[in-house]
């Protein structure tokens, strides 16, 4: 069920959402209501006098006794640029719209974005909220790009549901945002924020035990354009014989998020023996030569060996994720991925 806070004030960097106030309607009414540019694809039309907007905002006030109204006047370097809010509620499904409108003259400044991130937040920490949807216009692509940038995922386009002003009939684009997702994107924003260095490929240290130990086969340099970071690859040997191999990316970006900075694998006739742990305790000097403290090691859920071999080492079960869609592992079938962290300090 949503826990619901009623219309509080929210800040930004750039902003404050406060509630509404009827002595709004000058500055709303020449801000935006009057404006065909910002009513082109939503519901209501411009008004014609600042009392049309007085009238409006009388009855948005008053809404304001309810404490499931949530519905913010943006202010922007202390002038009122447009309303935010959460028009649609469904308690028991835990699931808000979002909707939004800002005046032309503030547009393209990525404004609208730090009010809906801000209004997102604030429903899935104080609402408990489980998903947040937006619909767009699809010749309305700002708005669009406002849903995008705050890791909304379009779900699907209902087709010719909007009848416009001019007469034509648009299609709505439907975007939505889970909160596992949202909490999985600030968690990637503070991996990516890690210390990590590379100025080259490091001098390797015998990298041995008892036992087993490791040979380079490969450093290979990063590629940009594929978002590839520095790696090296090393065969896992026992008694002169290769028994499995193991990498090590460094850096922290959103996609290794999903594919861990280690892949490793053993040969089917030696799994069982621990190997694939002692291989990760190895190479845990070339990763602290990278100034590299912490490592995701990620495994598909029903790859209970690997998953073993994360608890051994001790590595902290983060989450199962939900792959987005732009990912390799995505595009080769699979859907959720086990996020495991594992801190060398």
């Amino acid at each position: 069920m949503l826990t619901h806070k009623g219309t509080v004030t929210l800040t930004t960097p750039r902003l404050i959402l406060r509630r509404l106030a009827v002595d709004d309607a000058q500055a709303m009414h020449e801000n935006w209501a009057a404006d065909e540019k910002v009513t082109k694809y939503l519901s209501w039309n411009v008004h014609e006098s600042v009392e049309v907007t007085r009238e409006l905002l009388i009855k948005w006030v008053a809404g304001y006794d309810n404490i499931e109204t949530y519905h913010w006047a943006i202010v922007f370097d202390g002038t009122l640029i447009g309303t935010i809010g959460l028009p649609s509620l469904h308690s028991w499904h835990e699931r808000c719209e979002l909707g939004y409108c800002i005046g032309s003259g503030w547009w393209n400044n990525g404004l609208m974005t730090e009010a809906a991130g801000a209004v997102i937040k604030f429903a899935f920490e104080e609402l408990n909220a489980n998903k947040i949807f937006a619909l767009h216009d699809t010749e309305n692509i700002g708005s669009g790009r406002v849903m995008q940038k705050n890791g909304m995922t379009q779900e699907g386009l209902l087709r010719e549901h909007n009848q416009r002003k001019d007469g034509t009939r648009g299609d709505l684009a439907y975007y939505s945002i889970l909160k596992a997702e949202w909490e999985t994107q600030r968690e990637i924003a503070r991996y990516n924020a890690l210390p990590v260095r590379f100025d080259g490929f490091t001098d390797l240290p015998e990298l041995s035990d008892d036992e087993i130990y490791l040979v380079c086969t490969s450093k290979d340099e990063a590629d940009p354009e594929k978002k590839w970071v520095p790696a090296y690859s090393f065969a896992v040997c026992k008694a002169g014989e290769k028994i499995g191999g193991i990498n090590l990316r460094i850096g922290y970006t959103d996609g290794l998020y999903y594919s861990g900075q280690i892949g490793y694998g053993i040969d089917e006739k030696h799994r069982g023996n621990g190997y694939a742990g002692r291989a990760c305790r190895l190479i845990v000097p070339i990763a602290k030569a990278h100034g590299m403290t912490r490592l995701l090691i990620t495994n598909d859920p029903a790859n209970t060996a690997s998953k073993r071999v994360c608890e051994k080492l001790g590595a902290r079960f983060v989450r199962l994720a939900r792959l987005p869609e732009w990912h390799d592992l995505y595009a080769g079938g699979r859907r959720f991925i086990n996020i495991f962290e594992w801190n060398m300090e």
